[in-house]
């Protein structure tokens, strides 16, 4: 029981995992190194190289939290400068009303977290910059209030290398909001986010907390809803884009004219058509709204006059290319194609052979069977009066 005892402690005091994969850390550390050259040499140019190295310090410290904490809130562009200006200011003022020591720069560093918090930027090492400038050597003090002038050098040459080193390592920096998707052009949310998580729970949820959580908020709703996907991955089982497809497929080919067309849909009830060459390859699409495009094209607006037109082919009015997915494609990832996307028929291949479709009516059909051959289990409970 002792030596249990004793494992568990020691487990408890080992670090978390960082999830990190190790092709990003020599990324990170690729670009930190990059960076603070970069902005070191920069500095010496203009300021001399006494000036430059005094102020490495911070700017390691910022380097790391730019290249390997990226997604991070303190490491955005705005909490990264703005911490540097403010801590600048404030060392600079005590630094000219109580001259250099200990206890000043103490009070440099809390003076520069709060005025950071209230400007929203808080950057951990604008601390260290504060307390640079108050315990400044003799060629960073020779500069007098010229002193943020090398700051914000170092601060500027160092974003604009993570801005682009990021960019160009296929890392989006700085965070923003990613675009959403908005076919309908309506106020509704999109079909996937009208049930689960939405943005006031988690406003709510970070304001209950009450405490400051190093994450932007978009990148936490990204976690979670990446985090939803995987647990409804999971929860779907072996549930494949093969397991729900049609396999009857309804196709015409890039000659096929519009009338037979618009029957082959009517007869079958159907939205979509695989368009199939010679050589049985996919090529296209043709929907009903492709069918209304055309019809809307003409002079006069008339159903029989687009279906007198027998000159007009499949081919000049399908879309493409094709969104396909494959055969062993989990169905989790057609969901959002089949509603956010708003798509109404995903061809299905193998290889480059169309073996199937799948339309919004077989994801639901194939979901209802999931919930009746699992069932959820039941709870018995008594609810507390």
């Amino acid at each position: 029981m002792p030596s249990r005892r004793l494992n568990n402690w020691f487990t408890r005091l080992l670090p978390a995992p960082l999830n990190i994969p190790p092709k990003e850390w020599l990324r990170a550390g690729v670009g930190a190194l990059l960076g603070l050259l970069l902005a070191g040499l920069a500095c010496s140019q203009v300021f001399g190289s006494a000036v430059a190295l005094h102020l490495l310090g911070p700017l390691a410290a910022s380097a790391v939290l730019l290249f390997a904490v990226h997604s991070g809130a303190l490491a955005q562009p705005w909490p990264f400068v703005g911490s540097y200006a403010c801590a600048t200011v404030v060392g600079l003022v005590l630094h000219h009303w109580f001259g250099s020591g200990l206890w000043v720069a103490a009070l440099a560093l809390g003076v520069a977290l709060l005025v950071m918090c209230l400007l929203r930027c808080l950057h951990p090492p604008g601390g260290g910059v504060a307390v640079s400038v108050v315990l400044a050597d003799s060629s960073l003090a020779a500069l007098g209030d010229r002193v943020f002038e090398p700051i914000m050098l170092n601060a500027l040459v160092l974003v604009a290398v993570a801005v682009i080193y990021n960019r160009l390592t296929g890392v989006r920096y700085p965070k923003t909001a990613a675009p959403r998707i908005d076919l309908h052009h309506t106020a509704d949310a999109s079909p996937g986010e009208r049930v689960g998580v939405s943005g006031e729970d988690l406003d709510q949820t970070l304001e209950a907390l009450g405490e400051f959580v190093d994450i932007t908020r978009d990148e936490l709703e990204r976690i979670i809803l990446t985090t939803e996907q995987h647990a409804l991955k999971r929860s779907l089982g072996g549930i494949t884009a093969a397991s729900v497809m049609s396999r009857d497929v309804q196709q015409v080919t890039p000659r096929t004219t519009l009338p037979e067309a618009w029957k082959q849909l009517s007869s079958h009830h159907l939205k979509a058509l695989p368009v199939l060459d010679e050589a049985q390859q996919l090529v296209g699409i043709v929907t009903l709204s492709d069918l209304a495009g055309a019809a809307m094209a003409q002079p006069q607006f008339s159903w029989r006059t687009l279906l007198r037109r027998r000159q007009v082919r499949v081919a000049q009015i399908m879309s493409r290319p094709v969104i396909t997915v494959n055969s062993e494609e989990p169905v989790v990832t057609l969901i959002p194609l089949l509603s956010d996307r708003g798509l109404h028929c995903l061809p299905v291949l193998v290889g480059q052979q169309l073996v199937g479709v799948i339309t919004q009516t077989d994801l639901i059909a194939g979901l209802k069977r999931h919930l009746l051959t699992t069932g959820a289990p039941s709870d018995h409970r008594v609810p507390a009066l």
